[in-house]
């Protein structure tokens, strides 16, 4: 599959466009993490078709990624922290619970 000269990669977009809304999207009920992943995937599949057909749109597919991937890792160390967190209050909670 050739590429019309200039033509921007669909995917590339639909990849940069949803890693930026989705750090907003945890607030809507949309789903940050569903965006996230829709990025991702998005991305990569850009980034292969860019290859193959030529087209423009590499920058956008690689933005998309690298916000995506920074965002997922934010995630997950924010539940990591919250978790350790709910797990110290319990401690702290069976702790003055049982007198020590």
């Amino acid at each position: 599959m050739v590429a019309a000269p200039g033509q921007t990669n669909t995917l590339a977009v639909v990849s940069l466009v949803s890693a930026l809304v989705a750090p907003f999207a945890h607030f809507t009920g949309i789903g940050g993490l569903t965006l996230t992943i829709v990025s991702i995937v998005t991305g990569h599949m850009a980034r292969a078709q860019i290859r193959r057909t030529g087209e423009k749109g590499d920058g956008f597919a690689l933005a998309g990624l690298i916000i995506s991937y920074v965002h997922l890792a934010l995630t997950a160390l924010f539940l990591i922290f919250f978790f350790g967190l709910i797990v110290a209050a319990i401690a702290a909670i069976l702790a003055a619970a049982s007198g020590h």
